[in-house]
């Protein structure tokens, strides 16, 4: 993603934020009211989140190492794999209070998302994240240290598709913006 200081040609935004890059690091500034969700629940469409992506066409493995500095609630960044607005999955942790934050998932399959979480101490703001592919299915994983990882959920996209766009994401569903810092991050084939 990230080589000499410089986004590599392979990646692409979606939804460009602020950001800057410095020692081979992505440091990110959310824009206030930007996020990834459809429908459930709180019956709204949002599909504004900043993502830095790039495609792939066979099974992988895509690792990233978060810092991040949150500023109000539901504030996040960790990874993405999306196919259209109404077919994706992210992983996370969502800032919600000053004690306790959640460590989840979001997949949305057909224009619907879902949210399954883990609470966590907000003092928490450093993670790593992965995800492993088997055709349609995904394997959600977290990490402290990089080296041990912890299932967080097998998932399934119920939609068809010949390429998937993958890589990082951060947004700020409500009016504030927040840094977020990407390293450590690589693709490779799926050990899964």
């Amino acid at each position: 993603m990230i080589t000499d200081n410089k986004i590599s040609k392979d990646y692409f935004w979606l939804n460009q934020p602020q950001f800057e890059i410095n020692n081979n690091r992505l440091h990110i500034t959310s824009s206030p009211n930007t996020d990834f969700w459809q429908r459930t629940h709180y019956n709204f469409q949002r599909d504004n989140g900043h993502c830095l992506l790039t495609e792939v066409k066979k099974e992988f493995s895509i690792t990233v190492k978060t810092e991040f500095y949150p500023q109000s609630q539901y504030d996040q960044c960790g990874l993405i794999i999306r196919i259209d607005s109404e077919n994706w999955i992210k992983t996370s942790i969502e800032y919600e209070t000053e004690t306790h934050s959640r460590l989840g998932s979001v997949v949305t399959n057909q224009g619907f998302s879902d949210w399954a979480t883990i609470d966590i101490n907000s003092k928490i703001n450093t993670m790593w994240y992965r995800f492993q592919s088997k055709q349609n299915d995904i394997l959600i994983e977290y990490s402290n240290d990089g080296l041990t990882w912890k299932q967080l959920r097998i998932t399934h996209l119920l939609c068809k598709f010949h390429e998937l766009n993958i890589g990082i994401y951060a947004c700020s569903p409500m009016d504030s913006s927040f840094e977020s810092i990407f390293d450590n991050f690589s693709i490779e084939n799926s050990l899964w």
